[in-house]
């Protein structure tokens, strides 16, 4: 891929849709893959190598500022029904077709949503650091309550929220990808505010965090492939609680990486983009 084309440089761009203005990105050709962002998250939040490794693995992958958030206009909110109208609305205005669904975090509950309502133009869901519907069987920890509202992350923060602290590797992994998100100089999406997201997001953990019974219903039988990616010390959606629902979703894969934490795509972007393109490319749909 040329770098005319990569993460770090690709232009923002715009559409019109129902009285607003989304803002979005796009790199690569083929399949298109939407990227739902995380809790204050915007275009910006992605790690760059991961998604110039999924434009490689022949993807057109779309990230994309949320209603009121970034460089889109309208009102925001931090409702996932909301926020998954957005992807929706994006997905109708580019007029994009057999789509892969992709969200991290407070994303993979938008990309659930996007599944279930936008069906005939999303053929495979990833999601990554996310958690399903429903009761949890192991809950948030407070640590990631205290640490996702600081104004200003450092790297110790972004190591605690998206990487695993114990392990060097994983430390290692958090600078190198630090160091890649500050890369983009020109363009960028204004932060999410962090007040509004904090008001929004609580001080303490709750169970469950994504009460949605017709989600889980949807999940359980749908023939859409869908494919979970965490790590195993993710400390606001364990990956347990996708193994305990395991032999209830018919299509469900999961991968689960060591010594990681809630962003293992940005601690192995060219592994976690590689194995999302051999999904995609391999999982038949409908899958019965």
């Amino acid at each position: 891929m040329s770098m005319s084309t990569s993460a770090v440089n690709s232009p923002n761009q715009t559409v019109e849709s129902k009285g607003r203005t989304l803002a979005y990105r796009s790199i690569g050709e083929g399949r298109p893959i939407v990227l739902c962002a995380r809790f204050r998250g915007t275009m910006d939040i992605w790690d760059p190598a991961f998604l110039d490794a999924l434009a490689a693995n022949g993807f057109r992958v779309i990230s994309f500022d949320y209603s009121g958030i970034g460089l889109s206009s309208g009102t925001k909110s931090m409702n996932p029904v909301d926020m998954a109208q957005d992807a929706s609305d994006l997905i109708d205005a580019l007029d994009l077709q057999d789509v892969v669904i992709s969200g991290w975090s407070l994303g993979g509950m938008v990309a659930q949503i996007v599944m279930a309502a936008h069906a005939q133009r999303v053929t495979h869901a990833i999601l990554i650091g996310t958690t399903p519907p429903g009761p949890m069987v192991k809950a948030s920890e407070q640590l990631f309550y205290d640490t996702a509202v600081i104004p200003d992350y450092t790297i110790e923060h972004e190591t605690i929220l998206f990487f695993e602290p114990a392990s060097a590797s994983s430390r290692a992994a958090a600078l190198r990808s630090s160091a890649r998100l500050a890369a983009r100089s020109e363009g960028r999406s204004p932060p999410v505010p962090v007040a509004w997201a904090a008001e929004n997001l609580g001080n303490k953990p709750s169970n469950p965090v994504f009460p949605a019974d017709a989600i889980l219903e949807m999940l359980k039988h749908t023939t859409m492939p869908v494919l979970h990616i965490g790590g195993d010390h993710d400390i606001i959606f364990p990956v347990e609680n996708w193994y305990a629902l395991s032999g209830q979703l018919p299509t469900l894969q999961l991968l689960t990486y060591p010594s990681a934490g809630h962003g293992p795509q940005h601690q192995y972007p060219e592994a976690v983009a590689a194995y999302m393109g051999i999904f995609v490319r391999t999982t038949p749909l409908p899958m019965t």
